[in-house]
């Protein structure tokens, strides 16, 4: 016969496995509402890879990357830029892919660039538009800084590694979104003519 107090030896125990399962639930719910890391998570870098692959399938970025029309940048993209833009389809999802080459080093310029774009090329940065619920704040873009093989650039933080791919730089004040969120139109795209 139980005392007054017995039932909870068996009511605590269910309640927080209770509680567990609805924390991972949660938890999953976040990460594919965008509400996990901003950046950088394990999730964010295979869905930068599947960019990746998508972005060369339509030869935006590698070795077959159809050539654009160069022109002068600013920072913190670099001193001459190209922009491409597709629609492309990562995971079952078709978007917009913005692709902006970003050129630097010594001796680069206009011409130097169409002269020979590898030896100039710095990082390719992009703009994904995902699915609706990725980040509805910030009008559900994703983005990455590639290097020019493909591999993520990576900001050291506190002694830690951050690839650049997800919502990059969420909340701070300085960064990708923060930037873009300046965009006239709302809609944190600076080149205008894109259809969506």
């Amino acid at each position: 016969m139980m005392t007054n107090y017995g039932w909870y030896k068996i009511a605590l125990p269910l309640v927080a496995l209770l509680g567990l399962v609805s924390l991972s639930a949660c938890q999953s719910t976040m990460r594919t509402m965008g509400m996990g890391p901003p950046m950088g998570s394990p999730e964010d870098v295979a869905d930068s890879q599947a960019v990746w692959k998508a972005l060369a399938r339509a030869d935006l970025v590698g070795p077959g990357a159809r050539a654009g029309t160069p022109y002068m940048g600013t920072p913190p993209h670099g001193k001459v830029l190209e922009l491409l833009h597709q629609k492309i389809t990562v995971n079952g999802h078709t978007g917009l892919a913005i692709v902006k080459r970003n050129y630097g080093g010594p001796g680069v310029s206009l011409n130097s660039v169409k002269a020979n774009r590898g030896r100039y090329l710095k990082a390719i940065t992009v703009m994904f538009k995902r699915e609706a619920g990725y980040d509805p704040e910030d009008k559900n873009w994703f983005w990455a800084k590639y290097k020019p093989d493909g591999s993520l650039h990576v900001k050291e933080k506190m002694g830690m590694k951050i690839q650049l791919a997800g919502r990059v730089a969420k909340g701070k004040p300085m960064g990708c979104i923060s930037c873009h969120r300046g965009a006239p139109g709302g809609d944190f795209v600076f080149a205008k003519n894109l259809k969506f």
